[in-house]
C-alpha cells in the first residue's frame, strides 16, 4: 500500500486510523492547519510526516496531496458554517487529482439520510435531506462520487453514527463523563444531555474506527459507493448514563435539554442554536444497518457498551 495522508488529521477519528496504521508499522502523513495541534498529537510518532496546509490556497493543496496514494478526508468546519463542506471538498479534489491521488476516503455522518423511513438504514435508503446542514453533507458526498464515477480518483465514503471515547470532546456524551468523574471524587455531578434520552441511539467507539477504514481501503470492491459503520447495538442515553455512572457506584444525575429548552439556551450559544436544526435525529433517530460492510470486509470488530463506557470514563479520570 502506498502513503497515506489524514488530511484534518487533528481530531477523534484521525486519532484513531493513526493508531491502526501505527499498529500496522506503517508510515502516514498528517495534514491540518495548524502545526502546532498535529506536533502535540502526532510529534512523538517517527511514522509520521506533520505537513500542514491552506485550503484556500491551490498549490498549498497540491503540496499536501504529493506523493500520497490514498487520502483519508476527516476535514470538520464549525457547525455554523457547513457551507464549506462541499466549498473544502472541491478544492481538495482539484488538488489530489492533479497530483495523482488514486483513492480518497470520506469519513461521512448519517446526515445526508434524513429522516428515516425504515425502523433501520440501510445503504439503500434514499439521501433525502430536510436539514441545511444534511444537504451540505450530501453535496459534499455527490462531488467525490462524481469523481469516481468519472474515473478521475476513486472515492468511497464510509457512514458513522454518534461517537464516543478516550479524549473525544466533541459528543454528546461529554459532559456525562466528566459529571461521572466528579461524582465519583466528590460524590455529586450532573450530567448535561440532550433529550430525549429514552428514544433508541447508537454510539460508535472512536477506537474500532480506524481498523475499520484500513480495512476498507484494501477492498477493490468498497470504492464508488458508501457504506455504513453501526455501534455496537442500539442503546438509549438514559441506559448508558446508568451504566457509567452505575461504574462510579453512584445514581446519575442528569439536566436534559429538549428542542424548546435548546431554543432557549441557543439565544446566547450558537452551538445549541445550530443544534435545532438536527433535533429530529434524537426523536426519529437514525439506526444504521451494517450488514453491507460486514459483508464486504468479513470481520468487523466492535467494542461492547461496557467495556467502551469503562475504558472511556478510565480516560477521562486519567485526563
Amino acid at each position: 500500500m502506498g502513503k497515506i495522508a489524514l488530511f484534518g488529521a487533528a481530531g477523534a477519528i484521525g486519532n484513531s486510523v493513526a493508531e491502526a496504521l501505527r499498529a500496522q508499522g506503517m508510515s502516514y502523513r498528517v495534514v491540518g492547519r495548524d502545526r502546532s495541534a498535529l506536533e502535540k498529537a502526532f510529534g512523538g510518532d517517527p511514522l509520521a510526516e506533520v505537513v500542514t496546509w491552506n485550503p484556500d490556497d491551490a498549490a498549498s493543496v497540491r503540496a499536501a496531496a504529493r506523493g500520497v496514494e490514498t487520502i483519508i478526508y476527516l476535514v470538520g468546519v464549525a457547525y455554523d458554517h457547513f457551507e464549506l463542506h462541499p466549498v473544502l471538498m472541491e478544492k481538495t479534489l482539484a488538488g489530489a487529482i492533479a497530483e495523482g491521488v488514486r483513492r480518497m476516503v470520506l469519513i461521512g455522518t448519517v446526515y445526508p439520510y434524513g429522516a428515516p423511513r425504515t425502523a433501520m438504514v440501510t445503504e439503500g435508503h434514499p439521501r433525502e435531506p430536510q436539514t441545511f446542514k444534511g444537504r451540505m453533507r450530501k453535496e459534499q458526498e455527490d462531488l467525490l462520487l462524481k469523481a469516481d464515477a468519472e474515473g478521475k480518483i476513486q472515492g468511497t465514503i464510509l457512514r458513522l453514527p454518534d461517537f464516543y471515547g478516550p479524549g473525544v470532546e466533541k459528543s454528546f456524551l461529554d459532559s456525562l463523563f466528566k459529571a461521572a468523574v466528579k461524582a465519583g471524587t466528590t460524590g455529586s455531578g450532573t450530567a448535561d444531555m440532550v433529550g430525549p434520552i429514552d428514544t433508541p441511539h447508537e454510539f460508535v467507539f472512536v477506537p474500532d474506527v480506524g481498523p475499520v477504514v484500513l480495512a476498507l481501503t484494501e477492498k477493490p470492491a468498497a470504492w464508488g459507493h458508501w457504506w455504513n459503520f453501526a455501534g455496537a447495538g442500539v442503546i438509549t442515553q438514559r441506559e448508558i448514563a446508568e451504566k457509567v455512572f452505575a461504574i462510579v457506584g453512584r445514581k446519575p444525575k442528569l439536566r436534559v435539554a429538549g428542542k424548546t429548552m435548546l431554543r432557549v439556551l441557543g439565544l446566547f450559544n450558537p452551538l445549541l442554536r445550530e443544534m435545532v436544526e438536527m433535533h429530529y435525529l434524537q426523536t426519529t433517530p437514525v439506526l444504521l444497518d451494517d450488514m453491507a460492510l460486514r459483508g464486504l470486509l468479513g470481520v468487523v470488530r466492535k467494542t461492547s457498551y461496557d467495556e467502551g463506557l469503562r475504558l472511556t470514563l478510565e480516560a477521562y479520570r486519567k485526563a
